[in-house]
């Protein structure tokens, strides 16, 4: 489950305010420049309905130490949303489960110029974290992350509390 390449160089998809793909570049560059690209998220619940939620390496170039999304990651060039979902399910949790689309976000400064898709997906596996990406996860209730949200929001990363909102929501 450990990532073979430098994350830093991979390459994704630079895109436009719609989503439409403009060009390529490494991840080091699309930050640097800030240039829109793609990510996925997902949201991963167990059979009582608790979400996990993970912290954030502190070698992560963005957010480190920030709890976060289940899972997520950078959409790489030429793959689609949802195969990006799987492959970071995989990669950072060790799981492999039915995705259920959720919701589209548009980039913005809260996603860190990343239009997201959001998918859902019920497991009661065993989670096993990818080290190198993420330091601790834990299942937790939707109502005790709303209040933690709510009186420690500089815990979590801004694109979590985003999709937490719109989840909140629905």
């Amino acid at each position: 489950m450990n990532k073979t390449i430098d994350e830093k160089s991979e390459i994704c998809d630079v895109v436009d305010e719609v989503d439409r793909v403009i060009g390529q570049a490494t991840r080091q560059e699309i930050h640097r420049r800030h240039l829109l690209h793609r990510s996925a998220h997902i949201l991963v619940f167990n059979s009582n309905n608790e979400i996990f939620i993970q912290k954030r390496s502190m070698v992560k170039d963005e957010s480190p130490g920030l709890w976060d999304t289940s899972s997520a990651g950078h959409v790489d060039s030429g793959e689609d949303y949802e195969e990006c979902a799987h492959r970071e399910l995989w990669e950072e949790l060790g799981v492999k489960g039915v995705l259920i689309y959720f919701a589209r976000i548009s980039a913005c400064r809260e996603t860190h110029q990343e239009h997201v898709q959001i998918f859902t997906c019920k497991t009661d596996k065993e989670i096993t974290i990818n080290q190198n990406e993420i330091s601790e996860g834990r299942f937790c209730s939707l109502n005790s992350l709303e209040r933690e949200i709510q009186f420690h929001p500089e815990q979590f990363t801004s694109s979590f509390k985003l999709i937490m909102s719109l989840f909140v929501k629905h």
